[in-house]
């Protein structure tokens, strides 16, 4: 289990997108292979004029930023202008992108797969996630049917992201 968090998003679309989100999660522990840990941005789609209006505006957002929704999994470690950065320090992932800041606590587990791969995978959901309230515990079920369903996956922005931390 896993709880979402609210990020910090700009003013300039923050009364379109409504609340947005961040959630972490990993492959299970006991696995011996392990993977790339994940993080998830994502609205709850209660922006002033709807979900439909928030999905489309962060469609627009991502353009903005240099990511494409349903596009191909991009490597920001090699495309470094996208300004999208990821700190990893003490328990917490702090994720800096153009019209989002976010702050959350990670499992150590994850802070550790971060760590030893070097890279996080980092999906932007365009398709607001209503259930998937900051504050509130998400299962692992819950969580599953949302970043598996084909339409959030094929309409979400996928990149790699570089971990940093503060001991260089």
């Amino acid at each position: 289990m896993t709880t979402p968090h609210t990020a910090a998003n700009t003013l300039k679309y923050t009364p379109l997108l409504g609340t947005l989100s961040v959630i972490p999660w990993t492959s299970d522990p006991t696995d011996e292979e392990r993977n790339a840990p994940y993080l998830l941005a994502y609205s709850l789609g209660d922006g002033r004029e709807g979900p439909e209006v928030g999905e489309e505006t962060m469609r627009t957002v991502l353009g903005e930023v240099g990511l494409k929704p349903g596009g191909d999994l991009v490597d920001v470690g090699r495309n470094p202008g996208l300004g999208i950065k990821l700190l990893v320090e003490a328990g917490r992932a702090v994720l800096t992108m153009p019209y989002l800041n976010a702050q959350c606590p990670v499992p150590p587990e994850w802070e550790e797969d971060a760590r030893g791969i070097g890279q996080v995978y980092f999906m932007v959901a365009t398709r607001p996630w209503t259930s998937g309230t900051p504050g509130k515990p998400v299962t692992e079920e819950q969580l599953r049917a949302f970043v598996g369903d084909d339409e959030v996956l094929s309409s979400a922005a996928h990149c790699l992201l570089p971990v940093r931390s503060l001991r260089g």
